[in-house]
């Protein structure tokens, strides 16, 4: 089973529903840990993204010195 892969903005907007849910108390106790499970999935996700943006970024900086 294929798993889209989402973008970080898709990522970010997902995770703060996410915690809006968990804040406001609108997830029943059998949704928690599955909407943790997908915070935590989310939160990875991002900063696999940034990580990878942040080496290009350095990248391209050392090529122009």
């Amino acid at each position: 089973m294929d798993i889209k892969e989402e973008s970080y903005n898709e990522a970010i907007e997902k995770l703060r529903l996410i915690v809006e849910a968990i804040e406001k108390g609108d997830l029943e106790v059998d949704l928690l840990s599955e909407k943790v499970k997908e915070a935590n999935r989310l939160i990875k996700l991002c900063k696999d993204k940034l990580y990878k943006a942040d080496l290009e970024v350095k990248k391209v900086l050392e090529e122009l010195e």
